[in-house]
């Protein structure tokens, strides 16, 4: 059972990812919100999140199917999985126009029904695995 009234925030997140509408972030987080993992600065509040979620959305064109959500009292978590489009620039050289999945799992921090913060942990290394820009391990040569 959701205790978690922001719960209801966190899934128009992804909703709003996936549609690319990302007008509603100044209802679902905070004015002070924090997106800790971006990869370059962002301003608190919703202003900063529509910038790294634009960035997600239009040039990395990702699109997350969500596996998991649950909450406490103050946290909400989601398992997904996020399904984008290579970028030289971000990827490595080679990268541009190929897809990939990538799980990720985000943790939100909540004050009332809104969310703010944002940890997000994603697997950067298998999604360039799959682009080709890295090779995969040779598992038979590592030491045990």
């Amino acid at each position: 059972m959701n205790h978690n009234p922001a719960q209801a925030a966190a899934l128009r997140v992804f909703e709003a990812i996936n549609s690319g509408d990302l007008d509603c972030l100044d209802d679902l987080v905070t004015d002070d919100f924090v997106d800790h993992g971006s990869p370059f600065p962002l301003p608190p509040g919703p202003a900063g999140y529509r910038q790294i979620l634009t960035f997600v959305t239009q040039v990395l064109r990702i699109r997350y199917d969500i596996e998991d959500v649950f909450s406490t009292e103050d946290r909400v978590v989601l398992r997904a999985v996020a399904h984008g489009v290579g970028v030289d620039a971000v990827h490595g050289p080679g990268a541009e126009g190929g897809s990939y999945a990538m799980t990720t799992a985000h943790i939100y921090r909540t004050e009332g029904a809104r969310l703010a913060e944002h940890w997000g942990v994603r697997d950067e290394y298998g999604a360039r695995v799959q682009l080709g820009t890295i090779a995969a391990p040779d598992l038979a040569t590592v030491d045990r």
